[in-house]
Formats: C-alpha cells, sequence, structure tokens
C-alpha cells in the first residue's frame, strides 16, 4: 500500500510538470509563429471592444436593452457612413456602428456559452462512458451516433425551430449539435488513462468513482479538447449567424453580427445602376464575422501544433 501512495504522488507530480511544460511550450512556440500573434492580437482587438462598449458605443439614457440598437426613423433605405452615423445606417435605420460594436459582446457571449455548454455536457456523456463501458458505454455512444447522423446546421433549425427564435434558444440548439465531438474524443481517452497505475491506486485507496473520473482522469484528458474547443469557437459564430441570418436567432434590431447581415439582404446587390450603394451594409459585418473567426482558427492551429502530440 505505501508503494501504491508513493507511485500515486509521483505520477500526480509528473503530471503536474508534464502541464506546466506544455504551458512554457505554448507560450515559446506562440512567439515564434507570426499566425498564432495575429490571431491572439484579432482577439485582442475583439475583446477590447467588447469589454470598452459601453464607452465606445454608449446606450441611450432611457434604452431598456444596451443590445437593442438606437434606430433612427423607419426608412427602408440604408443611409451611407455619416459624422453622425460613422458605419452608415441599415435597413430601417439601424446605426451600424453602434451594432457592430455591441456585437462583439454578442459574439463572445454565443462563443464561450455555446463552448462551454458543449464541452459539460461532451465530457460527461464521454467520461461516464468510457470510464463505466459495457452497456453504460453502448448505450451513450448509440445516442452520440444518432446525434451525429444529422447535418449540425439543420439539426439546430429543427431545434430552435420547436423551441421557438431567440438568441437563447439559439445558443441551446447550438450546443446540442456540438457535444457529440467532446464525447467521442474524450471516451477514447479515459479508457487508456483509467488503466494507469495512479488510477488503481485511487481506487485501491477507496476513492470515489466521481473523484477518480474528474479528479484523476478528465484533468489528464483536457488538453485535446481545448484544442476542438479553440478550433470550434469560429464555426459556432458562423452558424449563429447563419441561424440569425434565417430569422431564427436574434430579434430585429439586437445587436448581433448575423442579424445586422440579415438586415441588409435586400441591398446585396446594391440600387439600380449602382451595385455598390450600400455596400457598407454587407462588407462591414461580414468582414468582423470574417476576422473573428480568422483570430479564432489562427490560435487554435497553434495550440493544436503545440499541445496535440500527433503534430510533434
Amino acid at each position: 500500500m505505501p508503494s501504491s501512495i508513493q507511485e500515486s504522488e509521483s505520477a500526480k507530480a509528473s503530471d503536474a510538470s508534464a502541464r506546466r511544460g506544455r504551458a512554457a511550450s505554448l507560450w515559446r512556440t506562440a512567439r515564434r509563429r507570426p499566425t498564432s500573434l495575429l490571431g491572439a492580437g484579432l482577439l485582442a482587438f475583439f475583446a477590447f471592444v467588447a469589454i470598452a462598449a459601453p464607452v465606445l458605443a454608449p446606450a441611450q439614457p432611457r434604452a431598456r436593452d444596451a443590445y437593442l440598437i438606437p434606430q433612427d426613423g423607419y426608412s427602408p433605405d440604408p443611409a451611407p457612413p455619416s459624422a453622425k452615423h460613422r458605419f452608415g445606417t441599415t435597413e430601417q435605420q439601424y446605426d451600424l456602428y453602434y451594432g457592430m460594436v455591441w456585437g462583439a459582446r454578442t459574439a463572445f457571449k454565443v462563443g464561450l456559452t455555446v463552448v462551454g455548454l458543449s464541452l459539460a455536457a461532451g465530457m460527461l456523456v464521454g467520461g461516464v462512458a468510457g470510464f463505466y463501458g459495457g452497456w453504460v458505454d453502448e448505450t451513450l455512444m448509440r445516442g452520440t451516433d444518432i446525434v451525429l447522423a444529422f447535418p449540425d446546421l439543420v439539426l439546430a433549425v429543427v431545434i430552435v425551430s420547436v423551441m421557438g427564435p431567440g438568441l437563447g434558444n439559439v445558443m441551446w440548439s447550438v450546443a446540442a449539435v456540438s457535444w457529440p465531438s467532446y464525447a467521442r474524443l474524450l471516451r477514447g481517452d479515459v479508457l487508456a488513462i483509467k488503466e494507469r497505475d495512479f488510477v488503481s491506486a485511487a481506487r485501491a485507496l477507496g476513492a470515489s468513482d466521481a473523484r477518480i473520473l474528474f479528479r484523476h482522469i478528465i484533468p489528464n484528458c483536457i488538453y485535446p479538447l481545448l484544442v476542438v474547443a479553440s478550433l470550434s469557437m469560429g464555426s459556432i459564430v458562423i452558424t449563429t449567424a447563419a441561424l440569425s441570418f434565417l430569422g431564427l436567432g436574434a430579434p430585429v434590431g439586437y445587436a448581433d453580427w448575423g442579424q445586422l447581415i440579415s438586415l441588409s439582404r435586400n441591398w446585396i446587390l446594391g440600387s439600380s445602376g449602382n451595385p455598390f450603394a450600400y455596400w457598407h451594409t454587407i462588407l462591414i459585418p461580414g468582414m468582423a464575422i470574417f476576422l473573428f473567426v480568422l483570430g479564432w482558427n489562427l490560435l487554435g492551429d497553434a495550440v493544436r501544433d503545440i499541445l496535440d502530440p500527433r503534430q510533434k
């Protein structure tokens, strides 16, 4: 028994040292990769805009919700950029600058919430399936396969249509179709790690199944999940923007980049004889989505190269 305890403590110390080494390697590699620094810079810029939104675009004094875009009339024709409206207006005269600034908050809120929900569900399903095996594993994994059998966007549209339009329902629906990838990935790692000596030592000391799973096994499986999560942030933002464009997301006038593009759908071709008359209604929110997704993809590629042993 004493030797088992000593082996367990030695394994824990080795794992802690490995985690510190990965963090140091992450920083060294990031400094050598211009693309990863570019991704971090893009995300830092959007984070600054999101945090400073009340300063960059102050809400109206009597606004019931700061995320509701100020409206300057009800004309269907968008207005070009001007001193009053820095980025111009969208259809129905919503201020595009205000929507872009507060839309950065919406993008982070949606991405982080969906990733958090997906990670929690995937860790629970994949961890329990891999730890217990047998009929528990078979039941949970067949249910996961059923969800994976449907295209993500189609299934998300069905779920949000049943629940009703709204940004909150969109986040739940996207999370409901995103967790299987985390579950399958974690299950494979749990199957391998649960046979390690430090897990056997913890079981011999009387640790409960929950403690063994969440204290000893999952912390040693978390890095591949973080790689997938960082790479998924961009696709999640695109999916929610697509649902907003289809009219299933945020209500009209809400500060959401997908909603802003939806408001410009009637002006994509411009006006008669001037196809670029309303370029700002498409280009500005479209570029914001592009750069936000690019930032997460560049950062996610760097994290994958560092933390995925198959890339070494």
